[in-house]
């Protein structure tokens, strides 16, 4: 294998320095972006008069017929650029022209990115829309809600399925928000100071589909912004999941039984013949807590590099393609999960009509007749005793904005299952 480096050395790289140095193994999931990227380039040097029309013909033909296989090489672009050689000699090295690694693999970068986050978005998309579709369905279902841990008042299941539409629609603007941030391309920055040639990178950066060229070369390559971005959308998302899990791990617990997993969904256990265990729910959880941890690792290796490029980005790649692969087998399995679970109702309602429930509604019915709501309230947390008004007539009342009354939680489920296939 032909190194990109090395002429100014007398003797080549030695095993150790290759095992500790080499990222072929991990980075060749960039090959269809830098194949991208650099046909991209090969037409930006035929329009800056680089290469002739012929050159940069033979040059996209060859890429595009690059295939992924096992190397010795040092990275993705040494593969590329050798089994570039192998089908058009001499003209491979021409590529390379006013181009460095530098900004090569953080466009590579941003276009695997820009990838990702649309990814994320569809999978977030799936799992809000089956959450405000059971929101739609349950949004009478009388159900307890809970503060710390204990029960406090009732509410609808479809007005908890709305509590986490609600947090994974701020995930999704999160996202776009990133996206929208990253949106430049790097390309032309070179090495650090910016090409030499005469590259319109207004005009390349457009041809890759991204907004606009980035501003300041010394940036542009050391930049790491929206992998960052990237990271805490998706520590923040998990741990969004995590608290769904915990919920669902709850209310499906032999004690409560407010719901059932289904059986698909769930693990058995190899000694006690009746467990049905929320395996999926519990590793949501542990990937929540491994997400934080990929974020503060990448973030510290990031605070103390000095402009401009620095070999420790080398290690920012590994992170975004485990948390990429964790979203693309969670997101689809907790929807599935939310679609599918079966709803206990007459024991969830029976739950949300008891009398200690009621006690909130007891203490306002006191106050509507006058009595100052501090004095209602210590009037029935003293009786330990709530008003008989039914479940139903209870929930009708908080019929707010936001509220848990059926028809506003109908109103809300409908409405965000019309936003979320509008930006489907």
């Amino acid at each position: 294998m032909t190194s990109m480096w090395g002429g100014r050395f007398k003797e080549g790289p030695s095993a150790l320095l290759r095992a500790l140095n080499d990222s072929f193994a991990f980075d060749r999931e960039l090959l269809a972006e830098d194949v991208e990227g650099s046909i991209a380039w090969a037409r930006a040097l035929g329009e800056a008069g680089v290469l002739s029309s012929e050159e940069v013909s033979a040059l996209v033909a060859a890429l595009q017929q690059i295939p992924l296989s096992d190397s010795d090489a040092e990275d993705v672009h040494s593969y590329v650029e050798a089994e570039l050689r192998e089908e058009v000699g001499a003209l491979a090295g021409k590529l390379h022209t006013g181009r460095s690694r530098n900004d090569q693999v953080a466009t590579d970068l941003k276009l695997w990115l820009r990838k990702a986050c649309s990814d994320y978005e569809a999978l977030v998309a799936s799992l809000a829309r089956a959450l405000a579709q059971r929101a739609v369905d349950e949004a009478a279902t009388p159900m307890p809600g809970y503060t710390h841990l204990k029960q406090a008042e009732p509410v609808t299941f479809g007005h908890w399925c709305m509590a986490y539409v609600a947090m994974l629609q701020r995930d999704l603007s999160r996202i776009r928000d990133a996206h929208s941030r990253g949106n430049e391309c790097p390309l032309g920055s070179a090495a650090l100071a910016g090409t030499p040639l005469p590259i319109d990178r207004e005009r390349l950066a457009h041809s890759l589909g991204f907004a606009r060229a980035t501003a300041n070369s010394l940036d542009a390559v050391s930049d790491r912004d929206f992998a960052a971005e990237y990271l805490f959308c998706a520590s923040t998302l998990l741990s969004h999941l995590s608290r769904l899990a915990e919920d669902l791990i709850f209310i499906t617990s032999d004690e409560v039984h407010y719901a059932e997993l289904p059986d698909a969904l769930s693990t058995g256990s190899s000694r006690m013949p009746q467990k049905k265990n929320p395996d999926v729910l519990e590793l949501t959880r542990g990937h929540a807590a491994r997400a934080i941890g990929e974020l503060t690792g990448f973030l510290a290796l990031l605070k103390g590099l000095p402009l401009a490029y620095n070999k420790d980005l080398q290690l920012d790649k590994e992170p975004l393609f485990r948390t990429r692969t964790t979203l693309a087998l969670l997101l689809p399995a907790l929807t599935a999960l939310v679609s599918e679970l079966h709803l206990n109702r007459e024991r969830m309602r029976a739950a949300a009509a008891s009398p200690l429930l009621l006690a909130t509604d007891a203490a306002d019915e006191l106050a509507a007749q006058g009595v100052p709501f501090r004095e209602a309230h210590d009037l029935v947390s003293r009786e330990a005793r709530a008003s008989t008004n039914d479940v139903d007539r209870v929930l009708a009342k908080k019929n707010v904005l936001g509220g848990t009354a059926p028809e506003r939680v109908l109103a809300a489920a409908k409405a965000a299952l019309e936003t979320l296939d509008e930006t489907a």
